[in-house]
């Protein structure tokens, strides 16, 4: 592949990469094109890891590894398979993976559907609409976590929601008044003054974080001015779900994004967001007790409610060149 034609096919690839979710919308990637245009490198950037809330990584290589997923998802859409290799570098832990263009194969419909999806997907926050999953839907996603070796646990009794609704109350408390939370979160939320391209605008923020049974982020500071919010929906969480995975090792972890992704993109391409709710998941005895309880003794990576929603507020994106470079990174 002439070098033109390698800069713009890892361009298309990274495009597709950088739509994926991550916490804070810290967006905790680099990628790094091959000379030799036979492939595209993703790295963690170490940077934009959150040493409060995420002092080990787990959440930044699940971020990144919902990048991996649409990495593998564009390759598809031009018709190749994706070679993966995992970890190429023992030696630097930042090396996530490397993906090299594979033997000419026309996509499916079903992947054809998903990468549409690239651009129905976003994050969801407050109150869904009173419409239920259907059924089916829930057994296919479940199957499409199970495609990436993850698994999808859902929390329909009432004592487990109420249980799982409990921990992340609990755990979003700790947070609020907790300084250096606070301030970390402070440092990832602007408002229009000052617009940057990553991070939480606080203007998406159109719902009191406390008026659904599962507490939300307060990127706003509503609580503070609002310690009450002015009305709750309490039968307007959607449907509750916790992923997992066997192992709990950053293999695991990749894995688990990946799984992520491609759960969010089926459902968006049915017109169903997720929301997140990662807080009880950020200390330790609460995620002891997740997996104990909620999720069959597997490791909790990540808490979701899926549900139609009213409106969708995509979040800023960093550019292309932000992300790519043309030589390889040091961690």
């Amino acid at each position: 592949m002439s070098s033109t034609h390698s800069r713009y096919a890892s361009g298309y690839l990274v495009r597709a990469a950088v739509s994926a979710p991550s916490v804070y919308n810290t967006q905790p990637w680099a990628f790094v094109m091959d000379d030799d245009g036979q492939g595209l490198e993703l790295h963690a950037d170490p940077a934009r890891r959150l040493l409060v809330r995420d002092p080990h990584g787990r959440e930044m290589v699940v971020s990144c590894g919902a990048a991996l997923f649409n990495v593998r998802l564009a390759m598809r859409h031009l018709g190749f398979n994706p070679v993966v290799e995992t970890f190429p570098c023992p030696a630097d832990p930042t090396f996530l993976a490397r993906v090299m263009w594979g033997a000419y194969v026309r996509p499916g419909l079903d992947e054809q559907d998903l990468f549409e999806a690239l651009r129905l997907r976003h994050s969801a926050r407050g109150p869904f609409l009173p419409d239920p999953l259907p059924a089916a839907l829930a057994d296919e996603l479940g199957r499409e976590a199970r495609r990436e070796g993850a698994r999808l646990h859902w929390i329909d009794d009432s004592a487990g929601r109420r249980e799982l609704a409990q921990m992340v109350r609990a755990a979003e408390d700790v947070h609020r008044t907790d300084p250096a939370h606070t301030a970390e979160q402070t440092a990832w939320t602007w408002r229009l003054a000052r617009a940057r391209r990553d991070g939480i605008p606080v203007h998406t923020d159109g719902h009191h974080p406390d008026s659904v049974p599962f507490a939300g982020r307060d990127y706003a500071d509503l609580t503070r001015m609002f310690p009450t919010p002015p009305r709750r929906w309490t039968g307007r969480s959607g449907r509750v779900a916790v992923l997992s995975t066997d192992r709990d090792d950053r293999s695991a972890w990749l894995r688990a994004g990946q799984a992520l992704e491609r759960v969010l993109l089926h459902a968006a391409a049915q017109d169903v967001m997720a929301a997140f709710h990662t807080q009880p998941l950020e200390i330790e005895p609460l995620r002891l007790r997740i997996r104990r309880t909620l999720s069959a003794g597997a490791f909790p990576q990540m808490i979701l409610r899926l549900g139609y929603v009213p409106y969708v507020r995509s979040l800023p994106r960093r550019r292309v060149t932000d992300v790519l470079a043309r030589e390889a990174r040091t961690s």
